[in-house]
């Protein structure tokens, strides 16, 4: 992990977000009891989806239960979806 100030990682901008792409942490700590951790983003990540899209995603899953399209989670059904894990 890498620990920088905010100031450091503006004049070195490049250089740090190059550094989180070869999966190094970087950490930025701003003024006192402050820190920010650089995370990189794919762009399937669900995380980027809005407020109003997640909300809507939970809805829908809602709707889709109450009609009875879902599989209940068995032992048999985890090892089919997630193998050996």
């Amino acid at each position: 992990m890498i620990i920088i100030s905010s100031k450091e990682f503006r004049n070195k901008q490049k250089s740090y977000l190059d550094k989180v792409d070869e999966g190094l942490e970087v950490l930025i700590r701003r003024g006192k009891g402050k820190s920010y951790k650089i995370v990189p983003v794919k762009e399937d990540d669900d995380s980027l989806m809005s407020k109003e899209e997640f909300f809507a995603k939970i809805d829908e899953a809602l709707e889709d239960a109450k009609q009875g399209k879902y599989k209940i989670l068995t032992p048999e059904f985890r090892k089919e979806l997630f193998g050996n894990l």
